[in-house]
């Protein structure tokens, strides 16, 4: 299956002056049976900044355009309500409000807030089926409201385990807005959670964005042997990076012995958008 990787986006202030259709067309011209957005769509959470991403993303033309949450989206107590609404509406894995969890204002009161859904969390699976082969995609919100460091809650990962465990699937891939693998200024706090996570349901594939920078890292527990490689994507139009770091990834064949690795950067010079690829391996 042939995945086409982007990130980062952040309608709004941060936001390219760049033409969205050029870079649309370009999207459009590889041969993607999924396309994977590891979150930050907007840059406050605003609803225009929203709706802007959302009439973007619907431009893409894929049947399979998975979108995820990033920390720059959940800067308001609407942020889950609006994503929902504007970049991707899947079907939310839940737990229940008397649990005892840690992560910060997973739930709002309601009562206060008059939001109707106060469970702030986007965490969900999605069963693919391409070319006979079915894809599990799983996504963990690692996000909390009003903070752009991570963190990811262990009754979360326990409901979702539970999910993935009464499915059927050939390749689990994990979609995650920071990274396991990389430092950051504003880092996901308990990876070694979503490590364990990773390596109990042997997911070998983890996307990822955050840094609006290219990292592509495999790591081997040399105790377990167990394994998993991170693919973090730069921002795909950011104004406030180095240009280098604009870019998206498109991987071929991905999963089989003879994929393929494309990286496309993105230049933006006085309104004019042009493209450099090249293959990584």
């Amino acid at each position: 299956m042939n995945i086409l990787h982007i990130s980062d986006l952040h309608f709004g202030p941060r936001h390219w002056e760049g033409n969205d259709k050029i870079l649309i067309k370009k999207i459009n011209s590889f041969d993607a049976d999924i396309v994977i957005n590891t979150g930050d769509n907007t840059t406050d959470g605003l609803e225009d900044e929203y709706a802007k991403a959302g009439r973007f993303l619907k431009a893409i033309k894929c049947k399979h355009v998975i979108s995820i949450i990033g920390n720059h989206d959940k800067r308001n107590m609407r942020s889950h309500e609006l994503f929902r609404k504007y970049i991707y509406n899947p079907e939310i894995i839940f737990i229940p409000e008397m649990e005892g969890t840690k992560k910060r204002h997973l739930f709002l009161n309601r009562a206060i807030t008059k939001v109707r859904d106060n469970f702030t969390d986007i965490n969900f699976i999605k069963s693919i089926s391409i070319n006979k082969k079915k894809a599990l995609i799983i996504s963990i919100d690692t996000n909390e409201l009003y903070n752009d460091d991570g963190y990811v809650e262990k009754e979360v990962l326990k409901a979702v385990s539970k999910k993935i465990k009464e499915t059927e699937y050939d390749l689990p891939l994990l979609m995650i807005h920071h990274s396991l693998l990389g430092t950051d200024e504003c880092p996901l706090i308990n990876s070694s959670s979503l490590i364990d996570f990773v390596h109990e349901h042997k997911i070998e594939t983890v996307f990822c964005g955050h840094t609006h920078e290219l990292e592509l890292m495999r790591t081997t527990d040399l105790y377990t042997g167990k394994s998993f490689t991170q693919f973090m994507c730069g921002s795909l139009s950011s104004i406030n990076h180095a240009n280098d770091d604009n870019l998206f990834l498109y991987y071929e064949n991905l999963g089989d012995d003879n994929m393929h690795l494309q990286l496309i950067r993105i230049f933006e010079t006085e309104g004019k958008v042009e493209f450099q690829e090249e293959t990584i391996f």
